[in-house]
This record gives structure tokens, C-alpha cells and sequence, in this order.
């Protein structure tokens, strides 16, 4: 056969191939005339939707701002009260200073009942985790495999102790908050639940449960908190929290649960150990008792912004709608195109 009849023949094989509705959906798709939905934004419908944007924002941002207020926060900045007075000018002597007691007792009156399970927090300003250099210090694969994973350079300066990987390695696990609380109202003890304060999932995952802190803290340059040599990562709670980093310089992290309720009037004396330094780079740090709500802690952020936003669409939907009726706009109208722009200021 010659070249034309078989392109002729392949060509109409080709075609046979294609079923007919196939290929007229096809050609409408390459030809962009498929059914679509194109909605018209009419004024009708612009004022409507702005309208129901209110009316949906306006009643979740109430009761959000509701569950807020519901919840009940004690909060007690301690760093200058528990400086003793020869030390109110040097501050940071006092704090390096291992030979005085850094006990500091707080009496902190609950405003009203407050519901268990309560929280507690300690809260750091002008502290900031969020340092690249900070961040960057710390070997993930370490925590989780230990020795058996060597390569601690991350880490650094706060890599090797004695020849040996230092478990954990790195700044962040180096500068752990070692302050201390305990908490009493009358003559009873409240007890403080300190499990279950970090996240199940760096348990399980990401912190090893054969690894072991064996030198941690042991070298010439200590940091913050020491760790129990005998317990795992896994189990080291407040080790587990502090190394969440905190994306902002004023951060709150769990330290326990107070699960007894407490009443109106009622004092907690609360027996501090003052011991983490904050004040070499002029930090502050609170103890934060709090209840929650079915949308979680004391925040009025959340519950603004919805009534801002429907706020200002119902705003909006007067304002269009004072518009329409003042100066309606017939459907299609070609005198407002870019076009007849002239025209129309003439």
C-alpha cells in the first residue's frame, strides 16, 4: 500500500477507536464548552452572603468569647519577689549562687470556684526558643535511638562529655527549666498529677524508651534542670514538654494538674524553688493556675475575631444594600464597562 493510503488507514483506525460520545466530550474540553457553573454575582446575592456571614461569625464569636471568660486564671510573676533583699541589685549573683536557699513561698487567693482539673503552668517572657542557633541544637534521631546513633554535630556546643555523645545533646535539652512547685491549702497538701503532661505521640515516638540520660549535666558548663540517669526519655515528662519548642518569646508549658476543686477565698501557699536563671538576659517567669473550657483555655482572641469579622460583614450588607436602593444598577448594564467610561462621565 502506498504512504497515503496508510496514513489514510490509520487515521480512520484512530478514529473508529474513539467511541462518539468520547470524543465529543473531548473535543468540548480541548474547546474549554464543557457545563460549568458560573455564578453572577448580583447585588441581590453579594448582600445576601455578606449577611449570612454575620449571622453565622456573630453567634460563634459569643460563644467563644463566653467559654473564655468561663474559665478562671490565677496567674503570679515571682522572679522579683523571691529575690532576697541584698540581691535586689544582683540578681544574677543570687541565682548563681549555689550556697543560698532559693525557697520563696506564694499565697495565691482563688477569686472563685474553680473547677477541676486545674492546670498549671509556668510562664517565661523575653525568652526566645525560637533562635535558629537554639533551635538547631539538638538531635532528634539521638533521643530516639540513643549511642547507637552517633552523629551528634547538631548539637552543638553541647555535644560531648568526656569523649562521649552527651544524651540528650544540645542546647535545648542543656537549658531545661528547673524551677520547682508545690502546693498546700490550709494545712493539706494539694496533690500535683504530673503525668500525661506532654504529648502521647512524642511518648511513644519520638523519644526512646532504651535511652537513658547517663551524662547529662555531668560536665564543667551546667544549664538548667538535671535528669534521672535511671529513667528513660520516654518517661522524662518535663524533659518531653521542654523540648517543644515555643514559636513566640512569652510561651506557657504544662507542669501538672491540681485534680481537686477549689473554692472562692480559698489560699493556695505555694512553695517555690527559684532556680532557673532569667534574669542574664532579663526574662521573667509566672506560675499560672487555670481551669478550661469546652474550647480550651483563657483566650479572647478567638471569640474577637469571629465578632469582628461578622461585625464588619453586616456592616458591609447595610452598606451595599443603602447603595442598591439609592443607586440600583439594572442587570447587564454596558455603561459601567471600561469602554463607555467616557461616556458615562460626560
Amino acid at each position: 500500500m502506498d504512504e497515503d493510503g496508510g496514513s489514510s488507514s490509520a487515521v480512520g483506525i484512530e478514529a473508529q477507536s474513539i467511541p462518539p460520545r468520547q470524543s465529543n466530550t473531548l473535543y468540548l474540553f480541548t474547546q474549554q464548552s464543557l457545563p460549568a457553573c458560573k455564578p453572577v454575582l448580583t447585588p441581590a446575592w453579594v448582600i445576601t452572603i455578606y449577611f449570612l456571614i454575620g449571622a453565622i461569625c456573630i453567634p460563634v464569636g459569643l460563644l467563644s468569647l463566653d467559654a473564655s471568660r468561663s474559665v478562671v486564671e490565677i496567674t503570679d510573676r515571682y522572679d522579683t519577689d523571691c529575690i532576697p533583699p541584698p540581691f535586689k541589685s544582683n540578681k544574677v549573683a543570687y541565682i548563681k549562687d549555689s550556697s543560698i536557699s532559693k525557697n520563696c513561698s506564694r499565697f495565691l487567693k482563688v477569686p472563685k470556684h474553680m473547677k477541676a482539673p486545674i492546670y498549671i503552668y509556668y510562664q517565661l517572657d523575653n525568652y526566645y526558643q525560637n533562635h535558629r542557633r537554639y533551635v538547631k541544637s539538638r538531635s532528634d534521631k539521638q533521643l530516639l535511638h540513643g549511642l547507637k546513633y552517633n552523629s551528634t554535630s547538631s548539637c552543638k556546643p553541647e555535644e560531648y562529655n568526656n569523649g562521649l555523645p552527651i544524651v540528650p545533646c544540645g542546647l535545648i535539652a542543656w537549658s531545661l527549666f528547673n524551677d520547682t512547685y508545690s502546693f498546700s491549702r490550709g494545712t493539706a497538701a494539694l496533690k500535683v498529677n504530673r503525668k500525661d503532661i506532654s504529648w502521647k505521640s512524642d511518648r511513644d515516638h519520638k523519644f526512646g524508651k532504651q535511652v537513658y540520660p547517663f551524662n547529662f549535666q555531668n560536665g564543667s558548663l551546667i544549664g538548667g534542670g538535671s535528669l534521672d540517669p535511671n529513667v528513660p526519655l520516654s518517661d522524662q515528662e518535663d524533659l518531653i514538654v521542654w523540648m517543644r519548642t515555643a514559636a513566640l518569646p512569652s510561651f506557657r508549658k504544662l507542669y501538672g494538674r491540681i485534680e481537686e476543686d477549689l473554692d472562692a477565698d480559698d489560699v493556695v501557699v505555694v512553695d517555690v524553688s527559684n532556680n532557673y536563671n532569667t534574669y542574664s538576659f532579663g526574662g521573667k517567669k509566672k506560675l499560672v493556675l487555670s481551669t478550661s473550657s469546652w474550647l480550651g483555655g483563657k483566650n479572647d482572641f478567638l471569640g474577637m475575631a469571629y465578632l469582628s469579622v461578622g461585625s464588619s460583614s453586616i456592616l458591609l450588607s447595610l452598606i451595599f444594600l443603602l447603595l442598591h436602593v439609592k443607586n440600583p444598577r439594572p442587570y447587564g448594564d454596558t455603561n459601567y464597562s471600561s469602554w463607555n467610561w467616557k461616556g458615562v462621565s460626560s
